[in-house]
Protein backbone atom coordinates (compact mmCIF):
# COMPACT_ATOMS: atom_id res chain seq x y z
CA UNK A 1 0.00 0.00 0.00
CA UNK A 2 1.07 3.39 -1.32
CA UNK A 3 1.07 6.63 0.39
CA UNK A 4 -1.44 7.42 3.53
CA UNK A 5 -4.50 6.58 4.37
CA UNK A 6 -7.20 8.78 2.81
CA UNK A 7 -8.93 10.73 6.24
CA UNK A 8 -12.58 10.34 6.65
CA UNK A 9 -14.45 13.64 5.89
CA UNK A 10 -17.87 14.16 7.34
CA UNK A 11 -19.84 16.01 5.00
CA UNK A 12 -21.79 19.21 6.12
CA UNK A 13 -25.63 18.51 7.21
CA UNK A 14 -27.35 19.23 4.47
CA UNK A 15 -29.58 22.83 5.09
CA UNK A 16 -33.42 21.94 5.78
CA UNK A 17 -33.14 18.84 8.16
CA UNK A 18 -29.72 19.61 9.42
CA UNK A 19 -28.95 15.09 8.63
CA UNK A 20 -25.55 14.27 7.09
CA UNK A 21 -27.51 10.95 6.25
CA UNK A 22 -29.95 13.39 3.86
CA UNK A 23 -26.91 15.06 2.60
CA UNK A 24 -25.10 11.63 2.02
CA UNK A 25 -28.10 11.10 0.00
CA UNK A 26 -28.12 14.54 -2.08
CA UNK A 27 -24.74 13.77 -2.80
CA UNK A 28 -25.16 10.08 -4.11
CA UNK A 29 -28.03 11.27 -6.04
CA UNK A 30 -26.46 14.24 -7.89
CA UNK A 31 -25.25 13.69 -11.28
CA UNK A 32 -22.66 16.15 -13.26
CA UNK A 33 -22.70 18.91 -10.53
CA UNK A 34 -26.22 19.63 -10.75
CA UNK A 35 -26.78 19.61 -6.57
CA UNK A 36 -29.88 21.43 -7.27
CA UNK A 37 -31.81 19.36 -9.35
CA UNK A 38 -31.09 16.48 -6.55
CA UNK A 39 -32.24 18.39 -3.78
CA UNK A 40 -35.49 19.25 -5.08
CA UNK A 41 -35.96 15.40 -5.67
CA UNK A 42 -34.33 13.85 -2.41
CA UNK A 43 -36.32 16.44 -0.76
CA UNK A 44 -39.25 15.81 -2.75
CA UNK A 45 -39.54 12.77 -2.35
CA UNK A 46 -39.16 12.68 1.76
CA UNK A 47 -42.20 15.00 1.89
CA UNK A 48 -43.99 12.80 0.01
CA UNK A 49 -43.21 9.69 1.61
CA UNK A 50 -43.60 11.47 4.75
CA UNK A 51 -47.12 12.85 3.82
CA UNK A 52 -48.33 9.21 2.59
CA UNK A 53 -46.91 7.58 6.07
CA UNK A 54 -48.00 10.36 8.31
CA UNK A 55 -44.96 10.34 9.70
CA UNK A 56 -41.44 13.11 9.93
CA UNK A 57 -39.71 13.00 6.83
CA UNK A 58 -36.30 12.35 8.86
CA UNK A 59 -37.46 9.32 10.34
CA UNK A 60 -38.99 7.92 7.38
CA UNK A 61 -35.56 8.14 5.74
CA UNK A 62 -33.94 6.95 8.82
CA UNK A 63 -36.19 3.74 9.09
CA UNK A 64 -35.94 3.14 5.34
CA UNK A 65 -32.31 3.38 5.19
CA UNK A 66 -32.14 0.99 8.30
CA UNK A 67 -34.02 -1.37 6.45
CA UNK A 68 -31.64 -1.48 3.80
CA UNK A 69 -28.86 -1.67 5.76
CA UNK A 70 -26.61 -5.37 5.71
CA UNK A 71 -24.85 -6.51 8.48
CA UNK A 72 -22.45 -9.15 6.92
CA UNK A 73 -21.46 -8.87 3.50
CA UNK A 74 -18.98 -11.09 1.34
CA UNK A 75 -15.63 -10.38 1.15
CA UNK A 76 -13.29 -12.54 -1.53
CA UNK A 77 -10.21 -13.77 0.10
CA UNK A 78 -7.19 -16.13 -1.46
CA UNK A 79 -6.02 -18.75 0.56
CA UNK A 80 -3.55 -21.41 -1.01
CA UNK A 81 -4.24 -20.44 -4.45
CA UNK A 82 -8.20 -20.59 -4.60
CA UNK A 83 -10.30 -17.69 -3.95
CA UNK A 84 -13.43 -17.84 -1.12
CA UNK A 85 -15.98 -15.98 -0.43
CA UNK A 86 -15.84 -14.78 2.98
CA UNK A 87 -18.67 -13.87 5.35
CA UNK A 88 -17.68 -10.25 7.46
CA UNK A 89 -19.46 -8.01 9.56
CA UNK A 90 -19.99 -4.52 7.93
CA UNK A 91 -19.27 -1.09 9.67
CA UNK A 92 -21.31 1.77 10.55
CA UNK A 93 -20.05 3.78 7.84
CA UNK A 94 -20.35 1.31 5.13
CA UNK A 95 -23.67 -0.08 6.19
CA UNK A 96 -24.58 3.11 5.85
CA UNK A 97 -23.39 3.49 2.00
CA UNK A 98 -24.43 0.82 1.01
CA UNK A 99 -27.68 1.66 2.06
CA UNK A 100 -27.80 4.89 0.24
CA UNK A 101 -25.87 3.30 -2.59
CA UNK A 102 -28.92 0.87 -3.04
CA UNK A 103 -31.60 2.54 -2.51
CA UNK A 104 -30.31 5.51 -5.48
CA UNK A 105 -29.30 2.73 -8.05
CA UNK A 106 -32.93 0.61 -7.78
CA UNK A 107 -34.59 4.06 -7.70
CA UNK A 108 -32.54 4.94 -11.22
CA UNK A 109 -32.90 1.53 -12.71
CA UNK A 110 -36.90 2.01 -12.69
CA UNK A 111 -37.83 2.89 -16.41
CA UNK A 112 -40.88 5.13 -17.69
CA UNK A 113 -41.39 7.07 -14.17
CA UNK A 114 -39.55 10.57 -13.31
CA UNK A 115 -36.68 9.31 -10.80
CA UNK A 116 -38.08 12.06 -7.99
CA UNK A 117 -41.40 9.60 -8.66
CA UNK A 118 -39.25 6.33 -8.36
CA UNK A 119 -37.41 7.53 -5.80
CA UNK A 120 -40.22 8.19 -3.27
CA UNK A 121 -41.84 4.75 -4.10
CA UNK A 122 -38.79 2.73 -3.09
CA UNK A 123 -38.25 5.22 0.26
CA UNK A 124 -42.11 3.84 0.98
CA UNK A 125 -41.37 0.38 -0.10
CA UNK A 126 -38.50 0.42 1.95
CA UNK A 127 -40.06 2.15 4.85
CA UNK A 128 -42.30 -0.93 4.80
CA UNK A 129 -39.77 -3.39 4.59
CA UNK A 130 -40.00 -4.20 0.92
CA UNK A 131 -38.65 -3.25 -2.04
CA UNK A 132 -35.53 -3.70 -4.19
CA UNK A 133 -33.30 -2.29 -2.21
CA UNK A 134 -34.23 -4.84 0.38
CA UNK A 135 -34.28 -7.62 -1.63
CA UNK A 136 -30.98 -6.83 -2.27
CA UNK A 137 -29.49 -6.56 1.12
CA UNK A 138 -31.47 -9.80 1.31
CA UNK A 139 -29.47 -11.66 -1.44
CA UNK A 140 -26.51 -10.48 0.41
CA UNK A 141 -26.91 -12.08 3.61
CA UNK A 142 -28.31 -14.76 2.29
CA UNK A 143 -24.98 -15.37 0.63
CA UNK A 144 -23.21 -14.91 3.29
CA UNK A 145 -25.15 -17.08 5.10
CA UNK A 146 -24.56 -20.08 2.48
CA UNK A 147 -20.42 -19.24 2.74
CA UNK A 148 -20.44 -19.39 6.78
CA UNK A 149 -18.34 -22.12 6.09
CA UNK A 150 -15.73 -19.92 4.99
CA UNK A 151 -16.06 -17.83 7.89
CA UNK A 152 -12.71 -18.58 9.72
CA UNK A 153 -11.01 -17.40 6.56
CA UNK A 154 -12.15 -14.11 8.43
CA UNK A 155 -8.71 -11.88 9.38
Amino acid sequence: MRGKRAKHRKPIPDVKYQSVSVERLINRVMQGGKKTQATKAVYYAMEQAASKLNESALVVLERSLNNIKPVVELRSRRVGGANYSVPVPVTEARQETLAIRWLVETARTAKGIKFRESLLSELVAAYNGSGEAVKKREGVEKMAEANRAFAHFKW
